[in-house]
């Protein structure tokens, strides 16, 4: 019994002293293991405050440089990310926007009030061209939401016809009118947002008819021009939508559903996104994870009436959200970004690329200037983010081969609530090199982890850790290189058994050859 309660008394003083017990991972070279889907990575790119006007969108007269009015240094920040997809223009913002508005002449175009987000007046002066070119520069796919809430079947077949048809029609007789002659070829399509509040409000059962009824315009008998249509889906656990889309729905005319879930503490005061405290943490990290049994269960739903897991699941809006920076406008959503969205980032990554099976596109949201962005303006100046910085460390996983892995997570615990403590993903790229990205979401005590290397037929090993004093810490347009990620060697390679010694709260990215 005195044995029993000494064990006891060490585990809790290592615990105190900032440490915990080492958990064996394991990871296995699989032959049928899925790819990771590079458009996991993707990004948001919505009419809401200052991502669009003061974010990317300058204007070609602006002393900022720029192209065509997209600042150069964010198309290079975005190149340097390797971003894969950008969705656009909204968000709430869709089912309000009508597209012809935003061709032709800037000097013609009508304005628009943004009911949505802080009703300001927009000029419409950026619109499918300067977003379609966009997407060309930064070797992105484009992701078009169309307008279910308030437009009509003619406006989207047309948007599509206007974008992708290469032959004589009015639609593309307007595009070269208008200075583009060759289509840009859009290959995704959101067939409206939010169906089940902004977007129009509908049941499950009425937009599914809407659905069938919009998509059967926007191609031929066999989409022969191969766009992949995307439902909006569901409201983070609502399982009967999702349920609803896959049974209503002819698969042949889904090639996605949507899910949207954001880290909230809660939406009545969801917490400031600098001063919290680990408590708030905590609840928002919990929120955070719930991302994991949202997959897995949404996952279940489509695998009953699509077993061979044709059609995607699309997490087309993620991310952590928070009250809005003191001083700023309320509807333009712009917070700050800490460690605590650096961890938030790295852990739902794992979960996405763990679930490369079904999950095979994401979108964080969003890229500029609005809630979990991965870069912020003022006026000339520009800085990346910590979330910016985990995205682009884990880029080594686009079209890579997940590895897949097994473990039992250490706990983190705050009042007597627990949390996984550690997340981890693997996968092997085409050259053969293995990564593997590991997340410490405890805010206090260090992790230890143990991997078995003999399976992945590397002996090498480097690697970059995120981390920073306080949890609470960001990059300021003072400070914009406070969280840079730097070499991390607190790990030992032993017989093939690689040792990682994580710090509270941190990402890190090994890499293998």
């Amino acid at each position: 019994m005195k044995k029993a309660l000494l064990i006891t008394f060490l585990i809790a003083l290592c615990n105190q002293a900032g440490f915990s017990q080492s958990t064996v991972v394991t990871i296995k070279n699989n032959a049928d293991a899925p790819t990771i889907n590079k458009n996991i990575y993707g990004h948001f790119a919505e009419h809401l405050g200052r991502c669009i006007y003061g974010g990317f969108f300058v204007g070609d007269t602006s002393k900022i440089p720029n192209t065509k009015g997209v600042r150069n240094d964010i198309i290079a920040a975005l190149k340097d990310l390797k971003i894969p997809n950008l969705r656009w223009p909204g968000g709430c913002f869709a089912d309000t926007y009508h597209w012809k508005d935003g061709i032709g002449p800037k000097e013609q175009r009508p304005t628009i009030v943004n009911q949505w987000w802080g009703g300001v007046t927009e000029d419409n002066s950026f619109g499918t061209h300067d977003f379609l070119n966009l997407c060309e520069v930064l070797g992105a796919e484009p992701y078009l939401s169309g307008n279910v809430g308030s437009g009509t079947v003619q406006e989207l077949s047309d948007w599509v016809q206007y974008t992708n048809f290469g032959g004589k029609s009015p639609m593309s007789d307007l595009r070269v009118k208008n200075g583009r002659t060759e289509p840009w070829k859009v290959k995704f399509w959101g067939i409206g947002n939010e169906a089940w509040g902004c977007g129009g409000n509908m049941t499950a059962d009425y937009y599914a008819g809407e659905y069938r009824k919009f998509t059967t315009f926007m191609s031929d008998w066999n989409n022969s021009g191969g766009i992949t249509r995307i439902a909006s889906g569901a409201n983070s656990s609502d399982y009967n939508w999702t349920e609803v889309l896959m049974k209503n729905i002819p698969l042949n005319m889904l090639g996605g559903v949507g899910v949207h879930h954001y880290a909230v503490i809660d939406w009545g005061k969801k917490g400031d996104g600098v001063n919290f405290s680990e408590e708030e943490y905590f609840k928002t990290m919990q929120s955070a994870l719930k991302m994991e049994e949202l997959v897995t269960k949404h996952a279940v739903v489509m695998d009953k009436y699509d077993p061979e897991k044709k059609v995607a699941m699309v997490v087309d809006e993620w991310g952590g959200w928070y009250e809005v920076e003191k001083g700023t406008n309320p509807g333009f959503l712009y917070q700050q970004n800490t460690m605590r969205d650096a961890v938030l980032a790295g852990a739902t990554l794992n979960i996405f690329n763990n679930h490369a099976d079904r999950v095979r596109m994401a979108n964080l949201a969003q890229c500029v200037n609005v809630l979990q962005a991965v870069i912020l303006t003022d006026k000339a100046k520009m800085i990346v983010t910590p979330t910016y910085h985990v995205m682009k460390m884990y880029s080594v996983h686009q079209d890579a081969k997940l590895l897949p892995i097994t473990f039992q997570s250490p706990l983190y615990t705050v009042k007597g609530e627990t949390l996984p403590a550690v997340s981890v993903s693997a996968s092997k790229d085409k050259n053969g090199a293995v990564h593997i990205s590991v997340v410490n979401v405890d805010a206090k005590n260090k992790n230890k982890i143990e991997i078995d290397t003999n399976d992945l037929g590397v002996k090498n090993f480097t690697a970059t850790i995120l981390t920073s004093a306080k949890l609470q810490d960001y990059n300021s347009f003072d400070t914009p290189n406070k969280i840079v990620p730097t070499v991390f060697k607190g790990f030992e390679n032993k017989k093939g058994k690689l040792e990682i010694t994580i710090p509270p709260f941190s990402v890190i990215v090994l890499e293998g050859k």
